[in-house]
């Protein structure tokens, strides 16, 4: 079995939101046109950004459906990490707060998909 090592969002302008995630991933894409934007992760995942405008077969619904999780050591530095986003300008819909698997908080990217950053609860 194969395990998924490629996402791809589909967004309303592919330029803008590379430029979003190139100033929160500290790096360019890989791949950028005006209907596609491509990201390789040190991870291994690859990220794709598609203009729902473009893709084919056309996608329903209006976008934001998807959550990126980005997993942090420590609550500070879930805390650095708020800090840094909110001074960027980014829209936080969850303030950092303790939930049953971390402590976490979630911000949007411009097309309404959630960005949580979370460190997981330490199991006693």
């Amino acid at each position: 079995m194969s395990n998924p090592n490629f996402v791809i969002l589909f967004v309303d302008n592919p330029v803008a939101s590379g430029e979003f995630y190139a100033g929160l991933f500290g790096c360019k894409p890989v791949e950028a046109s005006p209907t596609f934007a491509l990201f390789a992760l040190d991870s291994g995942l690859k990220l794709g950004l598609w203009s729902r405008h473009a893709a084919e077969p056309v996608p329903t619904g209006t976008g934001g459906g998807g959550e990126i999780a980005f997993t942090r050591g420590a609550e500070a530095d879930v805390d650095a990490t708020h800090a840094a986003w909110k001074a960027r300008g980014l829209k936080i819909i969850q303030e950092p707060t303790m939930m049953d698997f971390g402590y976490t908080f979630v911000a949007v990217d411009p097309d309404g998909h959630r960005l949580r950053v979370f460190t997981p609860a330490k199991v006693a």
